[in-house]
């Protein structure tokens, strides 16, 4: 389960944290650095492929945390949008020989390298399937998401801020769910209350 998989990771981080009231969620400390940092490190660490990050257009904060990094940032123009705005963006910069991809918020502390792996490693031992996700321990669906290269020209079609639901919701025949630890697979930060929520939890 250690090896790293092989195909690209689209890492989703051009929203806007319009719930944080001022602050920038990717930016806030988690294990001593920007999340947004973190998690671009977790990918970077479980693929040998490319890591494209959906980004703001520049110039922007997120940028610079970014710095030293073996990532591709990817502006996206009409972040505003939603989701799906950067899934179309990233998906147009996916190299063509690409056969699957990863997807992942870039907004959830809990997820491992470990847990990348376990999910981009079940497209091998299920083959059948052509969505793989992460789930809770409980078996919620949640993320991160793979997709088979089948369904990149439908992701790349998509408007708005569903970030890929419509894709799976017509493809749920052929969804294969990894359980994850936990909560990894679903737990995302939008608020302050909730950073601080979740702060608490880990001092105790």
């Amino acid at each position: 389960m250690s090896a790293r998989f092989e195909f690209p990771v689209i890492l989703l981080a051009a929203g806007q944290s319009a719930r944080m009231r001022g602050r920038d969620k990717l930016l806030e400390d988690v294990e001593g650095m920007a999340l947004l940092r973190r998690q671009a490190m977790l990918a970077r660490a479980a693929t040998s492929s490319l890591v494209l990050i959906a980004l703001p257009p520049a110039p922007h904060p997120r940028y610079g945390v970014l710095e030293g990094l073996d990532v591709t940032p990817v502006p996206v123009k009409h972040a505003d949008e939603g989701m799906n705005a950067s899934l179309r963006t990233a998906i147009a910069a996916l190299p063509a020989s690409a056969i699957h991809l990863m997807v992942v918020l870039a907004d959830m502390p809990e997820l491992t390298v470990a847990d990348l792996g376990a999910v981009a490693h079940s497209v091998a031992t299920h083959p059948d399937a052509l969505i793989w996700r992460g789930a809770t321990d409980k078996g919620e669906p949640g993320h991160p998401t793979v997709f088979h290269r089948s369904l990149f020209q439908a992701l790349g079609a998509l408007k708005g801020d569903s970030g890929g639901k419509d894709v799976i919701t017509a493809h749920q025949n052929r969804v294969h769910l990894v359980a994850l630890p936990t909560n990894h697979a679903r737990l995302d930060l939008d608020t302050p209350e909730a950073w601080q929520a979740w702060r608490a939890s880990r001092e105790t």
